[in-house]
């Protein structure tokens, strides 16, 4: 039933926390509406760059007037069914935005705020010329109180090291993004928020290969793992390297043959083993590439099939340090399925298995992220040698994909906390 509501009822929102960490799950609850009075809440998000983005479920209030949205259906919207953090995981640009963008925080610094309102009615548009019966803004912090944030610029390195509050020491984590390079800090904040000291590295993009036109070799992450392990707050000895994409991809090179770089512990995401072991960053790109109809280019197919020549992969078998592949089946970026059990095998082969651990999500696709971040099909993306923008899929379905990203989030913390905070014997069989 439609109930035309009188001046006199006032609908009550409540979000508990108003102010949390991004990884954090709210509580939204709707009271004082009319009995079966049908509603939308929605969510309103305006992004650094100016674009704003929504999300919306349609409710219908209970007998005593109330919407729980951790426990009532949506009934439509950007999501059905229970979903305590759909307002959240299915933002997507307002009608009429630009294609292909991405949610992404650039100032860790300052929340993202999301205005959470509640409207009469059933609706999927038009929201932004009504008023809504009540609102609330909401702060989604990637940052705790405390954590220190350091831009890093000695020795040639454009990386910020997060440090969680208190003295410490800390456990380490060096933090690599993938191909699309500047640095994205919002990861690293988030793993200094649970207790990580952790250093992001901009690889591809930072001071050095801006000047000089040349990319970064491999003693450029051995610097950085240095200044981590130097650091008076860093424990030296318990350091761990997470990667995705191409970020995964040296992770895995590091972990196996660099002399330095010593871990406890190394996380992959969408990664692959498949790369010239003597090659530079440069060298894992390549041409071979196949392109869909909307014009999206699928780098997948690169690497398949998987090779058998040793020299065009890492050897795995080598690796003395747990490892946690994470990946989604429907990645169309990298063949991260395939490599996965190729390194599975590789590892049983060599006797070090027990050192790896695999997380599959069905239907997930490429750009597995902290949970609760809105689920990008595909992105753009500077290719390494042209440098020209081309437009990549990645993957995935929304709901599938969205739950990967919070569970990954949480087995990938238990994992390195595990492992960083654990036993003195690391990969002890």
């Amino acid at each position: 039933p439609y109930f035309p509501l009188r001046t006199q009822c006032v609908v009550k929102l409540l979000v508990q926390p108003s102010r949390g960490l991004a990884d954090e799950k709210f509580i939204v609850l709707v009271q004082k509406a009319p009995p079966g009075f049908q509603l939308t809440v929605h969510a309103l998000h305006k992004c650094e760059i100016g674009q704003s983005w929504e999300a919306f479920g349609h409710y219908t209030a209970d007998a005593t007037g109330a919407v729980n949205v951790s426990e009532d259906p949506s009934l439509g919207g950007t999501y059905s069914g229970v979903e305590q953090m759909g307002l959240l995981w299915s933002l997507r640009p307002v009608p009429g935005s630009k294609p292909g963008l991405r949610l992404r925080k650039v100032n860790v610094q300052t929340p993202m705020e999301v205005t959470i309102s509640v409207y009469q009615g059933h609706q999927t548009e038009g929201f932004m010329d009504q008023v809504p019966l009540a609102s609330v803004v909401v702060e989604r912090w990637f940052i705790a109180p405390g954590v220190r944030r350091i831009p890093i610029t000695e020795d040639g390195l454009t990386a910020t090291l997060f440090l969680p509050p208190g003295p410490g020491p800390f456990p380490g984590l060096l933090d690599l993004w993938g191909g699309s390079g500047k640095l994205v800090e919002y990861r690293s904040a988030l793993m200094a928020s649970h207790g990580i000291a952790s250093l992001v590295l901009d690889y591809i993009t930072p001071k050095i290969t801006m000047e000089t036109g040349r990319m970064v070799d491999l003693q450029y992450f051995e610097t950085a793992y240095k200044v981590l392990e130097q650091h008076p707050q860093v424990l030296s000895s318990r350091i761990g390297m997470l990667g995705l994409s191409m970020g995964a991809s040296m992770t895995l090179k590091m972990a196996v043959y660099s002399q330095v770089i010593k871990l406890r512990c190394a996380v992959s995401f969408g990664g692959s083993h498949v790369q010239p072991v003597e090659g530079s960053v440069e060298q894992i790109n390549s041409d071979r590439i196949r392109v869909t109809e909307e014009n999206e280019v699928i780098y997948r197919d690169l690497s398949l099939p998987i090779p058998s020549d040793p020299s065009l992969k890492v050897d795995v078998g080598r690796l003395k340090c747990p490892l946690l592949l994470v990946l989604g089946d429907d990645d169309q970026n990298t063949p991260a399925y395939e490599s996965a059990m190729d390194m599975k095998e590789m590892m049983e082969r060599a006797g070090n298995n027990h050192l790896l651990t695999i997380l599959l999500y069905p239907n997930a696709g490429h750009m597995i992220e902290p949970p609760y971040m809105p689920y990008a099909r595909g992105g753009t993306y500077r290719t390494l040698d042209t440098h020209e923008r081309v437009k990549v899929l990645w993957g995935g379905e929304t709901v599938a994909h969205s739950r990967a990203q919070e569970d990954a989030w949480k087995k990938t913390l238990v994992f390195l906390r595990e492992n960083l905070f654990g036993s003195t014997n690391p990969g002890a069989p």
